[in-house]
């Protein structure tokens, strides 16, 4: 039996205003190739790197996130290869002494650990027109401030390997230090795979697949390659080292060149950057005091404070930061409508989980699912949706009446009382009243009000359906089914 041993070298294209070693912007969203470039990003003769500060910071503090190791020194390296898109035919990056060292992050209760995290600058990007023998260079992401995360080859299968992607961009996000979108190229994994028999402590010839740009194909690759290797050797045959790609159409990795080894790469430390000295034990712990809540923490939190939400909906909110703090705004605003209107503790907690409920559900679709994050841009403000909320508790409005002010909070921004007003909204409670459209309902059908006496008990709901016509969908709902009840009965 074969064990997969299975090692990740995240790159993360971090968010500056500038690159990493010169002035010129780092602009992902720039569509016109080559706008965003200078001699120094270009490699000219004569021209000067300057290390980007705010990048070497945001390092840091990914790796005190990533509960890393921040020696006191650091360093930049060049490493040699020359490839088109590489305008110095060098890559300034960082080799023995490292931003990072060691840590580790837990996925699904298992510990996986570190090598380092280092910082370098990212390539310019090919472009390969169909049917065309030739390629293009957009060099604006020349320089572009790049973090490698390297784990040790402790990652046990495909699905964990995702998962470890997958729960590393949250943490990027909550630290604010890269948006890690993968269909962008701002976050690029790449897998190093070998298989080992069980019963060895020596682990098989190693495989890196590149080019897997999605958390899909990153998993899909890791696992096409374990059955590739466990056929290979199950026959007898040697796996070679060698770097593969990934082809996202045909589902499979094919092989690109023998993998270059550190000494293929001629390290050596830069002459135009100084040593680093990355500060004292003070400057490490403000750093770290100034990390944000992240993605762990705030589960546990929200578990404790709310704990009236289901499981799923703490980790959907979790997953997306924005729509957490959006609901962390909404019922701040709820508890003040609660001391105003004097709604019990029972009520308070389903006034919460209601919030959750439309934010997740009606918002999130109004949002266009995958798009939740446009949360930031959305109309309706926390204290409207609160508002909102507080007349749905209070029977103000029904539940289907809601979903249509919704739409137009969401449209226009507006207030929602006076959505209810303007267009005579506001649900009718009065039992009086519901009582005379209820006569009218009966009398106007016989024939379900004996079949409902007759045991059909589909036929309430007929009858409901009728005063909800009547009242265009205004009678509240559960008055409404009451009082039919006592008037079929009688």
């Amino acid at each position: 039996m074969y064990k997969p041993v299975i090692g990740l070298e995240i790159h993360v294209e971090l968010k500056t205003k500038s690159k990493m070693f010169c002035s010129c912007p780092n602009d992902p969203e720039k569509t016109k190739p080559n706008t965003n470039i200078c001699p120094v990003c270009l490699g000219h003769p004569g021209t000067l790197p300057v290390a980007n500060k705010k990048a070497i910071l945001k390092v840091m503090k990914a790796g005190l996130a990533l509960n890393s190791e921040i020696p006191e020194y650091s360093k930049f390296d060049r490493k040699n290869y020359f490839y088109p898109d590489l305008p110095k035919g060098y890559q300034i990056s960082q080799y023995d002494k490292p931003l990072c060292k060691g840590g580790h992050l837990e996925v699904d209760d298992r510990k996986i650990n570190l090598t380092r995290i280092h910082l370098e600058e990212d390539t310019g990007k090919l472009i390969h027109p169909e049917d065309k023998d030739y390629s293009l260079i957009d060099f604006n992401r020349a320089g572009v401030p790049l973090m490698e995360l390297v784990t040790e080859p402790e990652i046990e299968s495909a699905k964990e390997a995702k998962r470890f992607a997958e729960k590393l961009r949250l943490i990027l996000r909550y630290l604010n230090i890269s948006d890690a979108n993968m269909e962008k190229g701002q976050m690029r994994c790449e897998a190093n795979i070998s298989l080992k028999k069980e019963e060895d402590d020596e682990f098989g010839t190693k495989i890196e697949i590149k080019n897997l740009n999605s958390f899909k194909a990153l998993e899909k690759g890791i696992d096409y390659e374990i059955k590739r290797q466990k056929k290979k050797l199950e026959k007898g045959e040697k796996i070679i080292q060698a770097t593969r790609g990934w082809d996202d159409k045909k589902e499979r990795t094919f092989s690109q060149r023998v993998k270059e080894e550190a000494k293929d790469y001629r390290y050596f430390p830069e002459p135009d950057l100084p040593i680093l000295h990355l500060g004292t034990k003070k400057r490490l712990e403000k750093i770290k005091n100034s990390l944000p809540e992240l993605p762990d923490q705030k589960e546990e939190r929200f578990k404790k404070e709310y704990s009236s939400l289901k499981e799923e909906q703490i980790e959907f909110l979790v997953q997306n930061l924005n729509l957490a703090n959006y609901f962390e705004n909404v019922v701040s605003e709820i508890k003040n409508w609660i001391k105003a209107e004097d709604i019990d503790k029972e009520k308070t907690k389903k006034t919460i989980t209601i919030s959750a409920n439309y934010l997740i559900t009606d918002l999130q679709s109004l949002l266009n699912e995958n798009n939740i994050e446009k949360i930031k841009k959305c109309k309706i403000n926390p204290e409207n949706f609160a508002e909102f909320i507080v007349l749905l508790i209070k029977g103000d409005i029904s539940s289907k009446i809601a979903k249509k002010i919704l739409k137009q909070m969401f449209k226009k921004g507006e207030d929602p009382s006076k959505i209810v007003k303007r267009e005579g909204l506001k649900q009718i409670s009065d039992e009086d009243k519901i009582e005379n459209v209820i006569d009218k309902v009966i009398k106007e059908n016989p024939e379900p009000v004996q079949d409902y006496k007759d045991g059909e008990e589909n036929a309430l709901q007929f009858l409901v359906g009728q005063v909800m016509k009547k009242t265009k969908g205004k009678a509240n709902p559960q008055t409404t089914q009451k009082i039919l009840n006592q008037k079929l009965e009688e």
